[in-house]
């Protein structure tokens, strides 16, 4: 197995010609997608990684200046699906991961046939007309409590972001994973997250899109899914699902398998 491969913990599960990237948002790793990928393996090549900086990747090969943006997360991609000699494949993005997504198939259109982006944002924080979902202060609190108590500011953000108590396992869980993230790593990603406006890029994106949005996520939000669907320049479609919290796959796992499965078998055009 080459570098690539071992750095993101690569994992290749199932059969079949369609293959399926499935990639994790901020805070979390591959195990994120645990109740999904039972539901794939029987027809679909899937392929799961960790993202650089994830808790479960080697922090020595974290470099800060290529993760100062989403570009170095989005050649991360391409480079995997060319180890594995993928040459089209469905990507599935939660969070960051989706707007990953859409750089690399802005960069590599001919390796992705359909995008399905899950509680994704073009830009989180708010702007004039734009509704991000947070404002400067709250960013600055958010950086903050990271620099100043990583362990305490874990316990505080998970349930937020999840939507429910600390008795949740959907929130004991995230609080796991994202407690494993060094904590100048996880500072460093939150600002890049946080900073990151790719709404210029969007009219660049042609391969067709399905945006996947939680009714009630702190994170981002309805308007902001409909924002990315009136401004990608391909295809794409919004559904609104009955779920809470920024992390549905965990919280509600079977509204997001269903509903996930479906949108990997609907064309649109």
């Amino acid at each position: 197995m080459e570098a690539i491969l071992k750095a993101h913990n690569v994992n290749v599960f199932g059969s079949g010609e369609q293959v399926i990237v499935l990639g994790h948002g901020f805070g979390s790793d591959q195990s994120v997608w645990r109740y999904l990928v039972p539901y794939l393996t029987a027809d679909y090549r899937v392929v799961l990684y960790d993202t650089m900086g994830a808790g479960t990747t080697n922090p020595e090969y974290f470099d800060f200046d290529r993760y100062s943006n989403l570009e170095g997360f989005a050649y991360d991609v391409i480079a995997i699906l060319e180890e594995l000699q993928v040459k089209s494949c469905i990507f599935i993005g939660h969070c960051h991961s989706g707007i990953v997504g859409i750089i690399a198939s802005i960069f590599r259109p001919d390796l992705f046939s359909k995008l399905i982006m899950l509680c994704s944002s073009p830009r989180l924080l708010n702007d004039k007309d734009y509704i991000g979902g947070f404002d400067e202060e709250e960013l600055n609190q958010i950086l903050h409590g990271i620099h100043s108590n990583f362990e305490a500011w874990c316990v505080g953000f998970a349930p937020m972001i999840v939507g429910g108590d600390m008795d949740s396992p959907a929130v004991q869980e995230f609080s796991r994973t994202l407690f494993n993230m060094r904590p100048d790593i996880a500072l460093w990603v939150c600002k890049a997250n946080f900073l990151y406006d790719k709404r210029p890029i969007l009219p660049k994106v042609k391969i067709p899109c399905h945006i996947l949005q939680s009714s009630a996520d702190r994170t981002s939000s309805v308007p902001t899914a409909e924002y990315l669907h009136r401004h990608l320049g391909g295809p794409s479609i919004v559904e609104a699902m009955s779920t809470a919290g920024h992390l549905p796959q965990l919280s509600s796992p079977d509204v997001v398998v269903s509903i996930v499965l479906k949108h990997i078998r609907l064309q649109i055009t």
